[in-house]
């Protein structure tokens, strides 16, 4: 007897798992962006007293965003 390879939510009742596991993976992906972002806004203001504007903290913080996608997508999708 052959076994079959199952996927996560092929195994049963897992949904409620699966959805911690990705609302954990954003969740943690927004907490390292914040906490980037702000160490950038830190070192960008301590230069000659620039202010660093909403706008500019949402894109730092969307591509911090981006960069941990890509990081997790490469772990989870097995490249690593």
């Amino acid at each position: 007897m052959k076994m079959i390879p199952l996927t996560f939510l092929e195994g049963g009742n897992y949904a409620g798992v699966f959805i911690m596991v990705i609302a954990i993976i954003i969740f943690g992906a927004l907490f390292v962006s914040f906490i980037a972002t702000l160490f950038v806004k830190i070192i960008y203001e301590l230069k000659d007293g620039r202010k660093f504007s909403k706008k500019q903290f949402i894109q730092t913080m969307v591509i911090c965003l981006l960069i941990c996608g890509l990081i997790s997508g490469y772990i989870c999708g097995g490249g690593l």
